[in-house]
């Protein structure tokens, strides 16, 4: 509902409002499936340009197996909010949306994961960050 209230107030369409949103939160998921699935190469080379120019596609595979194999398998993942940002610190400027996810693992109840796309130069939407804590 805020974003229909965000929407009317600017004097947009809703749809017009969340779009990036929506295609993001989908690509999003997407991605995460890869995760949940341990196909950390997979989800290296379905990530943003961007990530694959700043993390070679080995230390991410080693980084998100030490990151993700002790929480166990996914138990439950709840979007709990979506931003759309035009820059962020230590980014090139360009569009990006924040997700954040409440998750629940096997090992772990409480997770939030946080889930950064950006719109390729193609205009698709591809993960260029995530953060577990």
């Amino acid at each position: 509902m805020v974003v229909v209230a965000m929407a009317l107030t600017l004097g947009l369409p809703a749809w017009a409002a969340d779009k990036d949103e929506v295609v993001a939160t989908k690509n999003a998921e997407t991605w995460l499936v890869l995760v949940d699935q341990q196909k950390y190469g997979e989800s290296w080379d379905a990530a943003a340009k961007l990530f694959r120019d700043t993390v070679a596609r080995d230390m991410w595979k080693d980084a998100l197996g030490a990151a993700r194999g002790p929480l166990g398998k996914l138990v439950a993942r709840r979007m709990k909010s979506a931003e759309s940002r035009a820059s962020l610190p230590g980014a090139p400027d360009g569009k990006y949306v924040i997700i954040q996810f409440d998750t629940s693992f096997e090992h772990k109840k409480s997770i939030v994961e946080t889930v950064t796309p950006m719109q390729e130069a193609d205009g698709s939407w591809k993960v260029s960050g995530y953060f577990i804590k």
